[in-house]
């Protein structure tokens, strides 16, 4: 199981979809804030979710997600699915894509390569614990993050 890739340009340049669900029903949204590395001798993808978003509910009830990564031309396609909600709309129909089941959970048929992801752990970011700045610009008025871990336990492409 190998992804190669510049780890400091995935999330921040090119972006991702966050999905948790089953393919009958899930929620998805971009993320541009992740990172990828070993925690306990595993493999791991960490992404950070407001519990307000939609697909925070799914994260809380289904032990799988996914992160799928994109070619350019979807970058405007994934712009629309980070400022929807699918509460309030068919996102998912909206955007064109493709739904696939993948293991316990749900990614795209367009995707370049999907992580999928065993939730290991999670937690709300404490911003009592952050440099000031960051905690004025990011969270001023704002729920902090939350982290979750998860083990990545298949790369499809």
């Amino acid at each position: 199981m190998t992804f190669e890739t510049n780890i400091f340009e995935q999330f921040d340049k090119k972006w991702a979809l966050l999905s948790a669900g089953t393919a009958e029903d899930f929620n998805t949204m971009t993320i541009s804030w992740g990172g990828m590395g070993t925690l306990w001798h595993k493999p791991v993808v960490t992404v950070y979710v407001r519990d307000s978003r939609y697909t925070y509910e799914y994260m809380e009830n289904n032990e799988y997600f996914t992160v799928s990564f994109y070619p350019q031309e979807y970058k405007k396609t994934l712009g629309v699915l980070g400022t929807k909600s699918g509460r309030e709309m068919d996102k998912i129909h909206e955007s064109g894509l493709t739904p696939k089941d993948v293991l316990e959970s749900v990614t795209f048929e367009e995707a370049e390569v999907t992580l999928v992801c065993r939730k290991l752990f999670k937690q709300e970011l404490d911003v009592s614990q952050m440099p000031e700045d960051v905690a004025k610009t990011f969270y001023d008025g704002m729920a902090p993050h939350m982290m979750v871990i998860g083990e990545v336990v298949d790369i499809i492409r």
